[in-house]
């Protein structure tokens, strides 16, 4: 059974730091690229930071210079570094894995074949 659990959500004032794991099996990690999406009440998911096999990382335009994708392939765990915290930032994340299409669509949710249940992040002002 694949799973992708998610952790290091909270509550944390603007400015602040968080870091979110996701820790999966070794089969999630053999697709090209992962990465992290969120999503907002009444918003669409959005992805924020993908990394691929080869090391590359790509990062959506409201979070650049702010968060840092990793992973570690010995724990089979992926990471994502939150810095510089905003109030906009507040949503539920996602970790995805195994990217189906091209890397023309690592933002797009629907490209990625598994998910965790998420982990509520809250930034307050």
């Amino acid at each position: 059974q694949v799973q992708l659990v998610e952790s290091g959500g909270g509550s944390v004032q603007s400015g602040g730091s968080l870091r979110l794991s996701c820790a999966g099996s070794r089969y999630t990690y053999t697709g090209d690229c992962m990465g992290w999406f969120r999503q907002a009440p009444g918003r669409e998911r959005e992805g924020v930071a993908i990394i691929c096999s080869d090391g590359i990382t790509r990062y959506g335009d409201s979070v650049k210079g702010r968060f840092i994708i990793s992973q570690d392939n010995a724990k089979n765990t992926l990471y994502l570094q939150m810095n510089s915290l905003k109030p906009e930032d507040t949503a539920l994340y996602y970790c995805a894995a195994q990217l189906s299409t091209s890397r023309l669509s690592m933002f797009l949710a629907a490209a990625y074949n598994y998910w965790g249940q998420g982990t509520q992040v809250t930034v307050s002002s």
